[in-house]
């Protein structure tokens, strides 16, 4: 069980305050919708980069690159608040998993950063002097969630799947997955991390939490885990922070 308490409960998403601020006490997780009318996509594709407009110009689907566009764009105007600089002067670099960092090096311990986005509903975690990640998933339906948890959850997740009633199972699934993933993003190691090397709590109703790690026990304790609730219904979402000792903090983007 991890000695770091995650602070007191939040109070829900609220607008953010004029005055933005982040100590190395806070984690501020925002949210954001990637649906959003062609001027504010345009306006958000001029800030981005070369290289990222690249990479938006190679998705097939148009819905596909409009949400990376906006994704990537508010990633920009958010941490753009933070540094009181503006969004198309940022500047990217990659870790060797592919893990956004803020370039040049001498931002880095400015802020840190991670983000992900499922059908059309985007999350952001910020935070100084720790590591952070998070992860949202649409609840899909499906009868593969079984077979996903046999080939990449631990023994033990498997096992405490298996053992809920087949009306929660689905649920238990996606905390579980957000949870790990949310933790791997945090260490940026990606899937070069095995899942199955280390333990997440999944049942509904518990809180979340990284219950073991392997082959280093004492990993787990560096770790707290914290259940996300998007306002948008059918989603599961985690974030993962390092230490103890932080408040969090929940805004919604004002788009």
């Amino acid at each position: 069980m991890t000695p770091f308490p995650p602070g007191p409960p939040d109070v829900g998403w609220r607008p953010p305050p004029k005055a933005l601020s982040l100590t190395s006490s806070q984690v501020h997780v925002w949210q954001a919708k990637l649906d959003q009318v062609r001027s504010r996509i345009d306006e958000y594709r001029r800030t981005l980069s070369v290289d990222e407009r690249e990479r938006a110009d190679r998705f097939h689907f148009d819905r596909d690159r409009d949400h990376f566009i906006v994704a990537r764009g508010v990633l920009r105007h958010i941490l753009g608040l933070y540094l009181n600089r503006e969004p198309a002067s940022l500047s990217f670099e990659y870790s060797s998993h592919g893990k956004p960092l803020l370039a040049p090096a001498a931002h880095r311990d400015a802020i840190s950063f991670n983000l992900s986005h499922s059908n059309g509903v985007a999350l952001y975690v910020m935070a100084r002097d720790r590591a952070v990640g998070v992860d949202v998933e649409f609840i899909r339906s499906g009868p593969q969630s079984e077979q996903i948890a046999e080939r990449f959850f631990s023994p033990q997740e498997v096992a405490t799947l298996r053992a809920l009633p087949i009306i929660v199972q689905r649920n238990a699934f996606f905390l579980c997955w957000t949870r790990k993933e949310a933790y791997i993003k945090a260490r940026g190691e990606g899937l070069s991390l095995p899942l199955d090397q280390f333990d997440v709590s999944l049942t509904p109703g518990e809180p979340a939490k990284l219950i073991g790690t392997r082959p280093d026990r004492l990993e787990a304790d560096r770790w707290s885990l914290r259940d996300l609730t998007p306002e948008a219904p059918g989603y599961a979402a985690a974030v993962a922070v390092e230490g103890g000792g932080w408040s969090l903090a929940l805004w919604s983007w004002p788009d």
